[in-house]
């Protein structure tokens, strides 16, 4: 059990060291939403290496909406503009979580975003 503490301390570690790096890149910013509250660096990517690549910058709202139940489309529609970021792990997260909305806005702003294609056909295969 302390191996696997000691290890999410590491990657935690890891993920906060990249906080001045990320702040600048969003210009102090939610990268979904561009609040200026509560940001705290987000792991897109927990599968891989925590890097500029696999991280965003995002507010408390924008980093619960992963685990929520229900999700309020009309409080969505700023991450449509996310779906335009260069950094593609950051459009990919807003991508997936306006994906889980049953919204005909949502599907079109992932159809017509910049979006890999194999990943806009996942997404609104749903």
């Amino acid at each position: 059990m302390a191996k696997g503490f000691n290890q999410n301390k590491e990657r935690q570690e890891s993920i906060f060291s990249f906080g001045k790096q990320l702040g600048k890149r969003a210009a102090f910013k939610c990268e979904w939403c561009e609040s200026k509250e509560d940001l705290k660096p987000f792991d897109l990517r927990p599968a891989e290496e925590p890097s500029l690549e696999t991280l965003a910058l995002l507010c408390a709202r924008c980093r619960g909406l992963s685990d929520a139940r229900r999700l309020d489309a009309n409080s969505l529609r700023p991450l449509a503009g996310a779906l335009w970021h260069e950094v593609p792990a950051v459009a990919e997260g807003a991508a997936r979580i306006l994906a889980r909305l049953d919204e005909d806005w949502a599907r079109n702003a992932i159809d017509d975003s910049g979006l890999d294609e194999a990943l806009k056909k996942e997404l609104l295969a749903k």
